[in-house]
Order: C-alpha cells, then sequence, then structure tokens
C-alpha cells in the first residue's frame, strides 16, 4: 500500500511541475561554478504545438563559468534552426535563447547535466 501511494504522491509531484510550465519567448541561463570533470549538459526545447528535441553539448574538465556557456552558446548555434532561435551570451556566464519573429514561444528543460561542478540556473523571461 505505501508503494502505490509515493507512486501517487510522485505522480502529483511531476503533474503540478507540468502545470506550472509556462512557454516563454526568452531563456536565460546562468552558469556558476567552473567544470570539475567532463560532462554534458543537455537541453531539452518544446515549440508550442511542437515536438520536444534535445540538444547535447559536451564540456571539456578546467572549463570556468564563461567557458562553460561560451561551449553551450557554440553547441547550440550549430544545432537550433537559425529560422526559430537566436542563441547568445550575455554577462559573460548567461546564455539568452530567443525565438525569432513567427516562431512559436518555447518550454526549455535541462534534461541533463553531468558536469561536476556546473551549476545552471533556468529562468523565463
Amino acid at each position: 500500500m505505501n508503494r502505490k501511494i509515493l507512486t501517487l504522491c510522485c505522480f502529483a509531484m511531476v503533474a503540478s511541475q507540468l502545470a506550472w510550465a509556462a512557454p516563454s519567448n526568452k531563456w536565460r541561463l546562468e552558469f556558476s561554478g567552473g567544470a570539475d570533470s567532463d560532462g554534458v549538459i543537455t537541453l531539452m526545447l518544446t515549440p508550442v504545438g511542437g515536438t520536444s528535441v534535445s540538444y547535447r553539448t559536451e564540456i571539456s574538465e578546467g572549463r570556468r563559468e564563461n567557458g562553460v556557456a561560451k561551449d553551450v552558446v557554440t553547441s547550440l548555434q550549430a544545432q537550433l534552426p537559425e529560422d526559430a532561435y537566436k542563441v547568445e551570451r550575455d554577462d559573460g556566464e548567461d546564455v539568452l535563447i530567443k525565438k525569432r519573429r513567427g516562431a512559436a514561444d518555447f518550454d526549455v528543460l535541462i534534461e541533463q547535466n553531468t558536469v561536476k561542478g556546473v551549476r545552471i540556473n533556468l529562468d523565463r523571461e
């Protein structure tokens, strides 16, 4: 019986987080801390009415927060559709992902971060 209650509680928590998700036209990713290991940062973007797509960036050990942000920008610029998104750095350690005119608002999810020491704060703008 306890297992069923735990499962229902977990489902309720996930459902409540999905209910709070609100697409935006611009997202800010704030990176802090340096890379204490090699790893991968995977972001999932979901345009309103579209399909979720994951974008992977490999990060090398020793990269500082500005370098990590730069690697993510370079990676996303190479992977994202140019007609839908613009990606740039702000203040060195921040990454802005913006929709282009005519594109749909979108959600961003940090799907994976295996880089030890790197923290990512995601803000809707």
